[in-house]
């Protein structure tokens, strides 16, 4: 009996002694808990509760040249309720008078919003959802309201804000404008302006508090920020809405008829190098057309006849010609290693002089020219290329610039047939349509080439926080009597010569054709063929003051495909409403003598304007521009909805109108 009771007490020591091993292991990890690890827990516990939310920073406005918004941040505000944290008296005494304020702004009955606040309090729903994306001016209405006026704590009032990004402008200039974008990963997508100037513009992220309510739900646990956002810097384009609006209707205008690919066109401004306008339209499998790509920047192609002029300017700057000598053209083919040249005219032009050549745009003749001259010798006809920067990028603040390619001899792409097909703008050659126009754009500006120029300046307030002045890219790509030269020449093209259907006596206008063949390596080519249609100049011929080029590509053949009839009239519709808009006084003779073209084109315009100011004018089929100049000098207050012309207005034509009274304008 007493061994059998040793045995029980000996198993009941072990047994205690496991218990107090195991407790003294509790009490070591609860102190572990405790003291080592007992700040991190609570730092998680308190993360999971409350955590810094980033408030985003609104981005700078992006302005055009005379100030109007081409993109700019809002902030929108989505409005909820805590339903719990109001007390019953504050409850009871506010309800109706906020039912009713929110009816008059929202909606609905202010017996709907009775019901749906006192459903929240008895659920006791903290996050209900009053409204979303208000504006400042409403959110601060709402914020006025009864019982909201108390606050989040005592009035129940959660402010959600959230910055967005509108473009007064819609899709006009989109590619330009651009935008600027940040995945998951943190990596940036750049687009335009937007994308290159982000960083002015992005400005400098705020936080608020927040704290975790139920079903995942935060809220904020004050009405103040953290951390104040700052808002980004103002950057100012060089981008001018009224050409921009001609450049892009009229280059629409035209895509559609001709039921092209796509097209680009920009105008600079010839003595800065400032880009006015910037449209870059592509086809949709609907038929329609958007600013896909920016086909002006980045899109490189053999350039065809435009490159007729870099020809000549090496040519005579070498003097190997002038402009008068004499070129055969022969029956206008020419031959040269079983491959042919061939001029647009049937029969050629016969013997022409080299400024002749050009003016009618003589593919065997520019290509005599260069190849009689420099066939023994072609690395200095491409050394006068690069001389003038032919073969370097513009380095563009824009993102996407396409890499310009001149072949030189030893290049794989170089053959016995390069030269020859380079002298009119074949051959590999490789250029964007804005490296075309700024050489075309040194030309017109007597031999000095500038850098083009999306910004003027980037400031804060009033305060310039940056000033984007002109850069020279080469102070003379060539001498002045080859600029006066080839001035002369392009001025004749207009005059006399392959663009003699641009010609107008009321304004001067200088440039050249182009129709290049596109694709013509592939095998279907004969039967489906294609063209990139192309015009660069600039107006006033005698002194200049802008620059333009406009290329369509693909224009369908069985409509046209010629330079001056596909792309001429874009370039003469701009020059032209420009004209209009800044007549040139020293060609008015007499005071009574009126210009016939700006009659015509603002006749509307005038009439309209000089109506009885107490009765509403009809706009239907006027420009938006010239629309809203009559509108508003009439005390109205205009909203727009679309761009181009305007299709239909909100108030009837002849109606009694009042100060400040709101008109919507339905544009086509």
């Amino acid at each position: 009996m007493a061994t059998t009771e040793k045995h029980i007490l000996n198993r009941l020591y072990i047994i205690a002694g496991c218990m107090f091993i195991f407790a003294v292991a509790v009490a070591v990890q609860l102190l572990n808990i405790q003291i080592v690890e007992g700040e991190r827990y609570n730092q998680l516990a308190e993360e999971r509760t409350y955590r810094n939310f980033t408030i985003p920073a609104n981005r700078g406005n992006l302005y055009d040249t005379n100030g109007n918004l081409l993109a700019t941040s809002i902030s929108k505000y989505d409005i909820r309720f805590d339903a719990v944290t109001v007390t019953d008296k504050n409850f009871e005494e506010n309800i109706t008078a906020l039912s009713r304020e929110l009816s008059n702004m929202l909606g609905q009955t202010p017996a709907h919003w009775s019901q749906k606040l006192r459903t929240a309090r008895v659920n006791k729903n903290r996050y209900l959802l009053i409204t979303r994306n208000l504006g400042y001016t409403d959110y601060m209405k709402l914020k006025s309201f009864p019982m909201f006026k108390l606050g989040t704590y005592k009035g129940g009032m959660i402010t959600e804000q959230r910055t967005v990004r509108e473009h007064p402008l819609g899709a006009m200039a989109a590619r330009t404008v651009g935008y600027e974008r940040k995945d998951d990963q943190g990596f940036y997508t750049r687009v335009g302006l937007e994308g290159a100037f982000g960083p002015f513009l992005e400005g400098k992220d705020g936080h608020r508090l927040k704290q975790k309510i139920a079903k995942g739900q935060w809220k904020p646990i004050s009405d103040n920020n953290e951390v104040e956002p700052k808002d980004g810097y103002d950057v100012i384009s060089t981008i001018d809405v009224n050409i921009q609006d001609i450049a892009h209707h009229a280059l629409l205008a035209q895509l559609e008829k001709y039921e092209a690919d796509h097209g680009t066109v920009v105008v600079m401004e010839t003595k800065t190098g400032e880009i006015k306008a910037i449209s870059n339209l592509g086809r949709t499998s609907k038929g329609t057309y958007y600013e896909k790509l920016n086909y002006a920047v980045g899109e490189t192609h053999e350039p065809g006849s435009t490159f007729k002029l870099m020809a000549m300017i090496v040519a005579l700057e070498d003097k190997v010609i002038d402009t008068s000598t004499v070129v055969d053209t022969e029956n206008g083919i020419m031959t040269i290693r079983r491959n042919y040249v061939r001029d647009s005219k049937r029969g050629g032009y016969g013997k022409i002089s080299a400024g002749r050549a050009f003016e009618v745009s003589s593919n065997v003749g520019i290509v005599k020219l260069i190849y009689d001259n420099y066939k023994d010798k072609p690395q200095k006809f491409i050394d006068g290329l690069n001389r003038m920067n032919l073969n370097e990028p513009l380095g563009l603040s824009i993102k996407g610039e396409g890499a310009p390619y001149i072949p030189t001899p030893g290049d794989k792409t170089w053959s016995a047939l390069s030269l020859p097909w380079m002298a009119y703008g074949y051959g590999s050659i490789q250029i964007t349509p804005l490296q075309t126009l700024t050489f075309y754009n040194a030309v017109a500006n007597g031999g000095v080439m500038v850098k083009p120029r999306f910004i003027k300046e980037i400031k804060e307030w009033d305060k310039t926080i940056v000033k984007n002045d002109l850069t020279v890219i080469n102070p003379s790509i060539a001498s002045a009597e080859t600029i006066s030269k080839v001035q002369e020449m392009l001025k004749n093209v207009v005059e006399k010569g392959t663009g003699k259907s641009l010609y107008s006596p009321n304004f001067s206008m200088a440039g050249k054709t182009g129709t290049a063949q596109t694709e013509y390596w592939m095998p279907d080519w004969q039967s489906n063929r294609r063209y990139i249609s192309s015009f660069v100049g600039y107006f006033p011929a005698e002194d200049p003051k802008y620059t333009s080029i406009v290329i369509i590509h693909k224009p369908k053949v069985s409509t046209g495909y010629y330079g001056a009839d596909v792309s001429g009239p874009v370039f003469k519709r701009i020059a032209q409403k420009i004209y209009t808009d800044t007549p040139v006084e020293d060609e008015i003779e007499s005071l009574d003598i009126q210009n016939e073209l700006i009659l015509n084109d603002f006749e509307k315009y005038y009439t309209t304007s000089q109506n009885e100011k107490r009765l509403m004018p009809d706009v239907k089929g006027m420009p938006v521009m010239d629309a809203m100049s009559i509108l508003e000098n009439l005390g109205l207050d205009v909203k727009v909805n679309g761009n181009g012309y305007v299709k239909d207005q909100s108030i009837a034509p002849g109606e009694k109108i009042k100060t400040k009274q709101k008109v919507a304008l339905i544009l086509s």
